[in-house]
């Protein structure tokens, strides 16, 4: 099935360090709530999830230290860059998520945040267990070898 580009549907950020840092075990969207001067921020493409993270505190997902920057024209009631922002999942969900963090030790990483096909923002986060400098080496060297690879049967062809 081919996806037709919707003049709604628009990357915001993205965490590409969290590919190379992390075993994505598991890939999760959720919701986020957000005030209207992020929203308007979004849109003009301020933000920044590289060294953000999620946690379930209290029965609630959350995401931490993600930073959308200041929407000049709403002076006095702007929001915090850094603020904790809540995320939206099914029950379901936040249960497995808090048994993977508490229970074996994975951490919540955001992956990408970008507006869907309505407009609303919506945040990719994994289920990740994080990798060892060995485990980078390889996964370097991997991807090293496939552009070498790449390579040579370009130039046999």
């Amino acid at each position: 099935m081919v996806k037709h580009s919707d003049p709604n549907s628009k990357l915001i950020a993205e965490n590409r360090r969290a590919r190379f840092d992390y075993f994505i075990e598991e890939e999760i969207e959720a919701g986020i709530i957000l005030m209207g001067s992020e929203v308007k921020s979004l849109r003009q493409g301020g933000s920044n999830i590289g060294e953000s993270y999620a946690s379930v505190e209290n029965g609630e997902l959350w995401l931490i230290n993600g930073y959308i920057a200041p929407y000049l024209q709403a002076k006095t009631w702007g929001h915090e860059e850094r603020r904790k922002r809540k995320l939206l999942v099914s029950r379901r969900e936040l249960a497995r998520l808090w048994n993977a963090t508490a229970r074996e030790g994975m951490t919540i990483v955001p992956i990408r945040m970008y507006f869907n096909d309505r407009g609303i923002v919506k945040l990719k986060i994994g289920i990740a267990k994080g990798k060892k400098l060995s485990d980078k080496r390889a996964t370097e060297a991997k991807r090293d070898w496939g552009r070498e690879k790449q390579r040579l049967l370009k130039q046999h062809s």
